[in-house]
């Protein structure tokens, strides 16, 4: 097995393009039949905590799928990656190049460079897919696709979940928010907006960070005046280690109940802040744990410790490699339904047979067991809705809950959404 990966620097941003090749077909050769995907990753910038690992696992997948699986349809799979930096300009000037490159669609990691993008690629009708979503990015539903269940679906599990399994007072348990101030965090506020009063939960402070935030400790105080029973944060490790390390420092916590969405939820948040400082802290998740028993998981161990060794026990990377094998799926069903020569063209007509005889003919996909599994609903661009709750155990993610299923909301029905 032969692979060749060609690095170029175009326009001051990082191009890998990544092409594996079959056995019998040597290197790949100019004008070589391949499915060509597009992916945008933060790996550089202040979410490259999350975006490294993430871009590694894209890649390392489609090595994968490429060296052991022949491919999809025997066509081999085509990678032009871009960092995007988590810069929103950056983002944009990335999509615009895959669909010039002839991309069939496109994954993202965040929801920041999904709302950033999303104006251009539903424009062109050009199919993204991000790992990490918000409720802004489909609502109402175009072009644009959620892997996992999006922030607000996280914080209303977590919500639901405390007030199961953790409230043990009389009347409404008070709730402070602490959200990164783009989709992340806006996301996990909409839930709470739409959803609060029917929980039973009382909203009594709502704060914001940006992802480069050194110190909490000014909202925090504000936060603490007010006795809350639980924080809540929507954001990236990063920033999330900052908040526990100054509520610590202030006597916060332990003492309240901390509960984070997906997006910080993940080996880099212990790294960062300290295992005896995030000890307990609770935190949703939308994929298994590391070394559970689940058809995929062995094969994905033995890239990742090959490949990217560090990146092993980040649950950041099994997002990311579950989002390649489901893009390698929504490839098969195109090609099954429409055949070679249409997707080959790279264009617009390329793209709505992608949508509509790939992305929208998903049903009950299993990626390997990595996540729930993943279906189309019309006017529900989420496509997997199961979530877990973890908590932080002697420096490990750990104590999963069952899976729970997050209710669609029609987000757009409300007044007050996207202001």
């Amino acid at each position: 097995m032969k692979s060749k990966r060609l690095l170029l620097v175009a326009g001051g941003i990082l191009l890998a393009v990544v092409v594996a090749v079959l056995p019998l077909l040597g290197a790949c050769a100019p004008g070589e039949k391949t499915l060509k995907i597009g992916i945008t990753t933060p790996t550089t910038g202040p979410a490259a905590e999350k975006g490294s690992p993430m871009g590694h696992a894209n890649l390392d997948c489609v090595e994968y799928i490429n060296a052991e699986l022949g491919g999809v349809g025997g066509y081999p799979v085509e990678v032009v990656w871009l960092d995007n930096a988590y810069d929103a300009a950056k983002g944009v000037t990335a999509v615009k190049k895959l669909m010039d490159e002839g991309c069939l669609m496109f994954g993202t990691a965040s929801s920041k460079i999904m709302s950033a993008v999303m104006e251009t690629a539903n424009r062109a009708e050009f199919p993204g897919i991000a790992c990490f979503t918000s409720p802004v990015l489909y609502h109402p539903p175009q072009h644009i696709y959620g892997q996992l269940p999006d922030y607000g679906d996280d914080a209303l599990a977590f919500a639901n979940f405390y007030m199961e399994n953790i409230w043990k007072g009389s009347g409404k348990p008070k709730f402070a928010l602490h959200l990164l101030n783009n989709p992340t965090g806006s996301g996990a506020r909409d839930a709470f907006r739409a959803k609060a009063e029917e929980l039973g939960i009382e909203i009594i402070a709502t704060e914001e960070h940006t992802p480069t935030t050194i110190s909490e400790m000014s909202s925090l105080t504000r936060i603490k005046a007010l006795n809350p029973d639980v924080l809540f944060i929507s954001s990236t490790p990063a920033p999330t280690a900052v908040i526990i390390k100054n509520a610590y420092a202030l006597g916060m916590y332990p003492g309240i109940t901390i509960g984070c969405a997906h997006a910080s939820f993940t080996k880099a948040l212990i790294d960062i802040a300290g295992a005896d400082i995030v000890e307990g802290v609770y935190g949703t998740f939308p994929t298994v744990m590391w070394g559970e028993d689940v058809p995929a998981m062995a094969k994905m161990t033995e890239y990742c410790q090959r490949l990217h060794p560090k990146d092993y026990g980040n649950m950041d990377y099994i997002t990311s490699w579950a989002q390649t094998l489901v893009m390698a799926e929504i490839l098969k069903l195109a090609l099954e339904n429409v055949g070679y020569d249409v997707l080959a063209k790279g264009d617009v007509e390329s793209w709505r047979a992608i949508e509509t005889q790939g992305f929208q003919k998903l049903k009950d996909f299993d990626a390997g067991g990595l996540h729930g599994t993943v279906t189309y609903t019309p006017g529900d661009n989420r496509l997997t809705t199961y979530n877990r709750i973890y908590q932080i155990v002697n420096g490990e993610i750990t104590n999963p809950s069952d899976w729970v299923e997050a209710p669609f909301i029609k987000y757009e029905g409300y007044d007050w959404f996207g202001q």
